[in-house]
């Protein structure tokens, strides 16, 4: 079992099940009821996205060094309690079942899901 680290909206992977969106907004223009069949997400769960000020961050970083300020700024966000028991959580289901989570970014590695992949690895997750 694991869970996949995914760019929402693209098609699922065999064996992928229940994708959870990870963002702070839901896809624009597209009926709530559209949501699964498009691949965006089966469940939205915004509290593993940045904060709105920090995804300003992110969207306006021009360099390693800002991104980096970024990822700092990301990582303390999820080690509050209830982000962090959240992550443990999802650690756990990741030996029990097959799921995913996203977000819309392009490239994973300017996107605050390549942080919650390293977070869900330092917590034992099986990442694929």
């Amino acid at each position: 079992m694991s869970v996949f680290i995914v760019r929402l909206g693209t098609p699922r992977k065999p064996h992928e099940r229940l994708r959870i969106g990870t963002v702070r907004r839901p896809p624009r223009g597209v009926p709530k009821s559209d949501f699964a069949r498009l691949d965006y997400y089966d469940l939205w769960f915004p509290n593993l996205s940045p904060s709105p000020d920090l995804v300003a961050e992110a969207l306006d970083a021009q360099d390693s060094r800002e991104w980096a300020g970024f990822r700092r700024k990301f990582k303390h966000e999820m080690s509050q309690p209830d982000r962090s028991r959240e992550l443990d959580l999802l650690a756990v289901l990741s030996h029990q079942t097959n799921f995913s989570i996203g977000c819309y970014c392009e490239d994973e590695n300017f996107c605050h899901r390549s942080v919650l992949r390293e977070l869900l690895e330092e917590r034992g997750a099986d990442v694929k």
